[in-house]
């Protein structure tokens, strides 16, 4: 989820806290039903019970921290960067430009005063906790030499005639959505989550619900301003003369060079978006089938907009049980005819929507109108369903209604009261994982994670991956296009994050769970049937399994070509799992230096 989902981290209790609410909520305060909490398909134990640990106690009664310390200061973080937003927004283009021209310089000067044979390897000046992701950023406790990239959170432009948006690296989705919706525009893909960050889009990885349409974050760039290792300020697009930085930066992680704006497409949008939520029952392979039906024709006419919605979201609740969402924009107008039903979900004590959405496997198939802004963000407040692990009884009406204003927790303060034994135990007993898998596979997925981590709900999100003129980092199947499978068209193959975000049932059994051992069984599944890991999650990649997974030879090419090497550090390194020795980095780094540039395809202008 998450990422920057790019990127997603989560902090909150889980072992024991079922059976430690449950008896909360026979009192009528805390009253709810047992199967809110049981959200995995827990099956009779199969192995004996898992000692318990001190920091299960602790993260069982982690809420406290939560509502007296973490959602205040969340409101106060969110309400002051919300003015600054605001006071961003008034001042005129020319001085948001020439701030951002002088704010580059710094960068370059910065960059310029960095001594290779001193100090270590360039990263941005961001604490580690602040990153929204899973994965350690460990890499930062190695000697490293800080660039502030802190100021580059400026909407620069926004061009109407060109449907084109111009932004820094730190502008945010919330942000972005209150600027463009009330002009009826938006990003052709918005990330769900009011925190994930242009910038982390970008280098790493972002999907969302119309990206059946237009591919994945980085898909919608129409260009990249980028200060290289050796001060160089460049602007690269798919047909000029940096076409190869263009199409390596997304998944780099940051580790060719620093992205201080963007151009990204906009695309014309209404006040509503029309939503159908129909309920599907079946067995996995099934449920997978109907999600594909959802939104890819049989009869391959994927392009056709009369046949193809605009939005499309999948939910797995259990093993038999699943949600398929479907939405078009809709004006006004339309929404408030005659018996439609208007749902303002940005309320703050709306039920979650992830909970709002299963009410359709009782209630059968309806359709509703959410206003346009509220619907991009509709996960963020109950971070899809994590928040059920940081508040147990966040979801409840009376704390809607009272605190619900409050929500979401600030990730980054979630992480800041984290110690490393609590980061490990997540780690250990917690998934949260994207996977991206080609559509027909993604029956295949649900059957394994069902298997081998019994986590529910399952999002399913479709994107596309383009057929490009060079390899990318990620990459359709070769030959995808002779198949005619659902979804394909011969330009691009039709790919589904699979997302898995929760408890797997082993551990809500307090049963023992190997999360490393799962993590890499996974991982190890991916590379064998062409899927992708989301980079912000925990890894257990070796380097070698991590340039099976990914393609390697544009990256290596840009890294030399651009300098990168000696500079950056390696998108491995700054991936892998645990504490990176500065000796191990450069090491790795000089043996990079030493290899000979592979080939690979020049880029087709």
């Amino acid at each position: 989820m998450f990422s920057d989902r790019g990127e997603l981290a989560i902090a909150g209790p889980f072992q024991n806290h079922l059976s430690f609410w449950s008896s909360l909520c026979s009192t009528p305060l805390f009253s709810c039903t047992s199967s809110s909490f049981q959200m995995s398909n827990a099956k009779a134990p199969l192995h004996p019970k898992r000692k318990i640990q001190l920091v299960d106690f602790l993260l069982q009664f982690r809420w406290i921290i939560v509502i007296f310390f973490v959602l205040p200061f969340s409101f106060l973080y969110y309400f002051s960067i919300y003015l600054g937003d605001v006071k961003s927004e008034r001042k005129s283009y020319e001085q948001r430009q020439k701030e951002h021209d002088e704010n580059v310089k710094e960068v370059v000067k910065r960059l310029g005063e960095r001594d290779a044979s001193k100090d270590g390897l360039v990263c941005t000046a961001r604490p580690p906790w602040v990153v929204v992701g899973m994965r350690n950023v460990d890499y930062k406790r190695a000697r490293h030499f800080e660039v502030d990239l802190s100021k580059f959170r400026n909407i620069l432009e926004i061009d109407e005639e060109r449907m084109i948006a111009r932004v820094e690296p730190l502008v945010n989705m919330a942000q972005m959505s209150r600027v463009t919706v009330p002009m009826n525009l938006s990003l052709a893909v918005l990330a769900e989550l009011d925190d994930l960050t242009v910038g982390g889009l970008i280098n790493g990885f972002g999907v969302e619900g119309s990206s059946h349409i237009f591919g994945l974050f980085s898909d919608t760039v129409v260009s990249l301003e980028v200060v290289l290792a050796d001060g160089r300020v460049v602007r690269a697009t798919k047909d000029n003369e940096y076409s190869d930085l263009f199409y390596a930066i997304p998944w780099s992680q940051g580790t060719l060079g620093l992205l201080v704006s963007a151009e990204i497409k906009l695309i014309p949008v209404k006040e509503y978006v029309r939503l159908n939520y129909k309920p599907v029952t079946g067995n996995l392979k099934e449920l997978a089938q109907a999600y594909a039906d959802s939104f890819a024709p049989r009869d391959g006419d994927q392009d056709n907009p009369s046949k193809v919605p605009e939005m499309v979201e999948g939910m797995i609740y259990s093993p038999t049980e699943g949600v398929m969402m479907t939405g078009t924009y809709a004006s006004k107008k339309e929404a408030k005819q005659k018996g439609n039903v208007i749902n303002n979900y940005g309320w703050w004590f709306k039920p979650w929507f992830y909970q709002h959405a299963q009410t359709a496997l009782e209630r059968g198939e309806f359709v509703e109108y959410i206003p346009t802004r509220d619907y991009y963000h509709r996960h963020t407040r109950s971070l899809y369903w994590e928040g059920k692990l940081i508040l147990p009884f966040g979801d409840q009406f009376w704390f809607r209604f009272l605190l619900g204003w409050l929500m979401p927790p600030k990730i980054a303060l979630l992480k800041a009261t984290q110690s490393e034994a609590i980061r490990n135990y997540y780690h250990d007993h917690h998934v949260i994982q994207d996977l991206l898998v080609p559509l027909y596979k993604v029956g295949d997925t649900l059957e394994w994670v069902d298997r081998e981590m019994e986590v529910y709900p399952i999002w399913l999100c479709p994107h596309r991956i383009y057929k490009l003129p060079v390899k990318p980092m990620i990459y359709p199947e070769p030959g995808f296009e002779e198949h005619g499978r659902q979804g394909d068209t011969k330009y691009a193959q039709m790919f589904t994050d699979v997302g898995v975000y929760y408890v797997p049932g082993a551990v809500l059994r307090g049963e023992p769970f190997d999360g490393s051992e799962k993590c890499r069984q996974l991982e190890l599944w991916l590379i064998e049937n062409h899927g992708f890991q989301a980079q912000y999650a925990v890894t257990e990649l070796s380097e070698k399994n991590f340039w099976r997974m990914f393609d390697n030879s544009l990256y290596e090419k840009c890294r030399r070509k651009y300098k990168a090497i000696g500079t950056f550090m390696s998108v491995y390194y700054k991936s892998k799992k645990g504490r990176k020795t500065e000796k191990e980095v450069q090491e790795a780094e000089q043996e990079k230096a030493e290899q000979e540039t592979p080939e690979v395809d020049e880029p087709a202008n």
